[in-house]
């Protein structure tokens, strides 16, 4: 087993992940750099915590902040290119950039640091399986049979790989999110903007879609439990419950009394919808509300969220709360947010 850290440098600290990772690193005593691309984002998400230390800086510039490694003896890495990927458009040069470049330099930065301890954010992207199957941390998706984000994904983890290769001092380690949800979701997230829309009644039906749905303050316990206890190289799953939209919704109602819709939308309307949403979002440089490449993903996953949480749960001891908390919780900060009102 690991000791605990001491202080942690953690990327992507005001995102729905990377915020509740530091209040957990926190609240264990661990002082935090946090890395924000915004000061002023970072103070409206955390205000003035003792123990914590916001850096401002960007992946896309690791050398920009390196020097705030110093001193740090464990690196959670949390941020990623992610939501404008699913707004129209082609986003490649941006995911390589951000997410595989952008990961390899920090990895030099760090270790350059003298940085020893690292867990890397990766996703349930870099799995995949037959539908209706189990899935679990073995089966590896191919690159082909990858959209542009869970490629980048991919080239993300093999970039660790190779260099905790180099680095055999280097304690190294992988966790993979699902669908994340809960409180602290400020940006928001394609799922804090799901929740946002459900309490305006904005959702016009149940579109074809299965998702695995787990709460992001469990997801921050899996990752301090695999710097603790998970073995060297291993992916962890941190993906939680599977779940078609429908039930998602019919969860959300039974949460905040609003009705849930009952209308299925069909597959060919979404296409429609997501093609016409590309070209406004070309003719006015506005992302696209419902993009292509969401729709395609929607299709290509439908029936593969089921993820085998066994390894998780008997290597770092870690289980997934209830559904319904995680949308009370979640209902709740954003209301105490007043994000219904934007």
């Amino acid at each position: 087993m690991n000791p605990a850290p001491q202080t942690a440098f953690v990327t992507g600290a005001t995102g729905l992940l990377g915020n509740n990772l530091v209040h957990l690193l926190l609240e264990r005593g661990v002082k935090v750099r946090g890395l924000a691309r915004s000061r002023r984002k970072a103070l409206q998400q955390f205000g003035t915590i003792d123990g914590l230390e916001i850096m401002e800086g960007d992946m896309e510039d690791v050398t920009g902040f390196a020097g705030a490694l110093a001193g740090c003896d464990t690196l959670f890495h949390t941020a990623a290119y992610f939501r404008d990927s699913y707004g129209g458009g082609k986003h490649w040069e941006a995911l390589k950039r951000i997410n595989v470049d952008g990961t390899d330099a920090l990895l030099n930065a760090s270790y350059q640091a003298g940085i020893r301890r690292y867990v890397h954010t990766s996703s349930i992207a870099v799995v995949n399986g037959p539908r209706g199957s189990i899935i679990d941390e073995t089966m590896k998706r191919l690159e082909e049979d990858a959209d542009d984000y869970y490629r980048s994904k991919i080239l993300s983890d093999a970039v660790v790989n190779a260099f905790l290769a180099r680095h055999p001092d280097v304690f190294g380690v992988f966790v993979m999110p699902g669908w994340m949800h809960g409180p602290g979701d400020m940006g928001p997230t394609a799922a804090g903007q799901f929740t946002i829309d459900f309490l305006k009644r904005a959702l016009p039906g149940v579109p074809p879609s299965t998702v695995s749905f787990v709460d992001a303050r469990d997801v921050a316990r899996i990752i301090l439990a695999a710097l603790e206890k998970g073995r060297h190289g291993e992916h962890y799953l941190a993906a939680g419950r599977h779940m078609h939209m429908r039930e998602v919704m019919q969860a959300y109602e039974a949460v905040t009394g609003i009705k849930a819709p009952r209308r299925d939308i069909p597959a060919a309307l979404l296409w429609m919808i997501a093609y016409l949403q590309e070209l406004n979002a070309r003719l006015t440089g506005k992302p696209a509300l419902l993009s292509v490449a969401t729709v395609r993903t929607m299709r290509d996953e439908y029936e593969r969220s089921r993820f085998n949480p066994e390894k998780t749960s008997r290597e770092l001891g870690i289980n997934f709360r209830p559904v319904a908390e995680t949308i009370r919780d979640e209902v709740g900060w954003l209301k105490a947010q007043r994000l219904l009102e934007a």
